[in-house]
């Protein structure tokens, strides 16, 4: 897949270092920078897409339990993901991933057909709504934990059927939606989810996802212990 910065030397390395908050020099920095927690979910979907891309950026490690105070200043809700473009500043990680996506196209991970890819952002809503609103309790196994894990066993199951006939969610081809379920799908042991056999069809499509290179090279330390 064609880059598209085809005018710097194609042997000079991509510069993806992952650098640790408590050496990163806050601000002065021109490069696309990733402000990243290691286990969060959401952080882990955009470090797939930046990996994805091949092309430069700076992943910068927060730590989820000590956040330093200028990730309060960046994102009013005091939250990860969050991208510094220059003077741009964006969080949410479906909102970083479009803006990704738009200024890098190759390869492009939404549908270029604007009915498609209107689509594809409902179904990018629905997977919020239906699955990831269970991250917090699920990663704070809260009271609510085991109706949540029941709730997202079932609706991922309900997904299961779809990939008796395809390879991808929308398709022969990776797109954002395998992007956005990706992070949850690795987490289900950790999260202490079981689909069980009938789910044989949705883990083929898990492991075509976790053999791509750009998900290998997005996993974290943290988040490769945690499935077996």
């Amino acid at each position: 897949m064609q880059s598209m910065l085809g005018h710097r030397d194609i042997a000079a390395p991509s510069v993806r270092r992952v650098v640790r908050d408590t050496e990163y020099s806050w601000g002065g920095n021109t490069m696309m920078n990733l402000y990243s927690g290691t286990t969060d979910p959401f952080s882990h979907r955009c470090r797939i897409v930046l990996y994805e891309k091949g092309m430069d950026f700076q992943v910068i490690d927060v730590d989820m339990f000590n956040k330093p105070e200028d990730i309060a200043v960046i994102n009013p809700y005091n939250r990860v993901p969050v991208l510094v473009d220059r003077d741009l500043i964006l969080y949410e990680s479906n909102i970083i991933n479009e803006y990704i996506d738009e200024r890098f196209p190759h390869p492009q991970l939404m549908p270029p057909d604007p009915i498609m890819r209107a689509r594809a952002r409902q179904l990018l809503h629905t997977m919020e709504q239906e699955l990831f609103s269970h991250i917090d309790v699920l990663e704070k196994n809260q009271k609510t934990a085991e109706k949540s894990r029941l709730h997202v066993r079932d609706r991922l199951l309900e997904l299961a059927p779809i990939f008796t006939k395809q390879k991808y969610m929308l398709g022969e081809e990776f797109s954002m939606l395998d992007v956005a379920i990706a992070p949850l799908l690795w987490r289900l042991e950790h999260y202490a989810i079981d689909l069980g056999k009938s789910a044989g069809p949705l883990m083929k499509y898990a492991e075509r996802i976790f053999s791509r290179q750009g998900f290998i090279d997005a996993l974290t330390p943290s988040e490769k212990v945690m499935r077996r």
